[in-house]
């Protein structure tokens, strides 16, 4: 195993970003950057063993940085934040440990919280995010990531040809402003029955007669994930490449995003210009609106108490 470091580019304030690749045995990699902690590509083999693809009493309201409503952290979410970074190289795999501080009152959430998110890279091809955090006030926390998936590699363009499955009996239903309602759902005959697997592109066909499609524009829901610590919980398959992801978490939900909102105007990784419903997102969490439903699992961090979530991304192929 190693870990690489090089220049990710600069932020207007100056900072340099940075971009730290864990390499296994097989050449295989992870990339994450300093810049928001994220995620930038997984290089893989397909099934040809090539690696293509380039509270308390008070009304507390967080800041509304979209439409009104609360989302990713608010204005300038844990995204789009320079983490500090330590590297680990270890025979049994490599580590990035990435930490930030958010003070008392930053997006109007209570409490200094410290961050850590510790990304782990094996020669399994399993990538483990391990979220840490402890606040000295009473406060909410709610970490996710919200990486784009493709197994087709970033160049092939939709993917509505890759097969999801999904351990959930029930899903939460939302608005048309994309706000859980606070019904837990059942998924049985509907398109959000992922249970048995369901090709992404089966399921938009279900868009003109189906509320919920209709309000997300395709798949952009929590789905109450099915029994209790950690558990693998979904898999996802793509047809030409053969490349299999399968997902585990302890966390009890997973919002399922299809990129119905993907435009870009400029060229990615690959030198094309993404377009919608061109990757996914598994976006493993506490379900969206918590605070505002009692019946749904708390996110509440008790001043003190140690949030401590794990999601492990394992890459094979068939």
């Amino acid at each position: 195993m190693s870990i690489s470091v090089k220049p990710f580019g600069h932020l207007p304030c100056g900072c340099e970003a940075k971009l730290y690749t864990m390499t296994n045995k097989s050449g295989a990699s992870v990339s994450v950057t300093n810049y928001g902690g994220i995620l930038v590509s997984i290089i893989v083999p397909d099934k040809t063993g090539k690696i293509r693809f380039p509270f308390h009493g008070e009304t507390i309201q967080l800041a509304q940085n979209s439409n009104g409503q609360h989302l990713h952290g608010g204005n300038v979410g844990f995204n789009a934040r320079v983490w500090d970074v330590e590297t680990r190289e270890n025979a049994d795999g490599d580590a990035l440990i990435l930490t930030l501080v958010s003070a008392d009152g930053e997006e109007n959430y209570p409490g200094e919280l410290h961050v850590t998110v510790t990304y782990r890279w094996n020669d399994k091809n399993e990538l483990s995010l391990h979220y840490e955090a402890v606040s000295d006030k009473d406060t909410l926390c709610n970490l996710t990531n919200h990486s784009y998936f493709n197994l087709e590699g970033d160049a092939f363009g939709t993917a509505a040809n890759h097969t999801v499955r999904i351990d959930a009996d029930r899903f939460t239903p939302m608005d048309k402003d994309s706000i859980p309602t606070g019904e837990l759902r059942d998924v049985t005959n509907t398109p959000f029955d992922l249970r048995a697997g369901k090709v992404l592109a089966d399921g938009f066909a279900c868009e003109k007669n189906d509320e919920q499609l209709t309000f997300g524009q395709g798949y952009d829901h929590n789905f109450v994930l099915n029994g209790a610590g950690m558990r693998e919980f979904a898999e996802v398959s793509a047809p030409v490449s053969g490349r299999v992801m399968r997902v585990s978490t302890d966390l009890p939900g997973v919002q399922l995003y299809t990129g119905n909102m993907i435009d870009c105007f400029k060229p990615g990784k690959c030198g094309r210009v993404y377009q919608k419903r061109d990757a996914l997102c598994l976006e493993t969490q506490f379900f969206p609106d918590t605070p505002n439903n009692p019946a749904f699992p708390s996110c509440e961090l008790k001043k003190g108490e140690k949030y401590d979530h794990t999601t492990v991304f394992a890459f094979s192929v068939k």
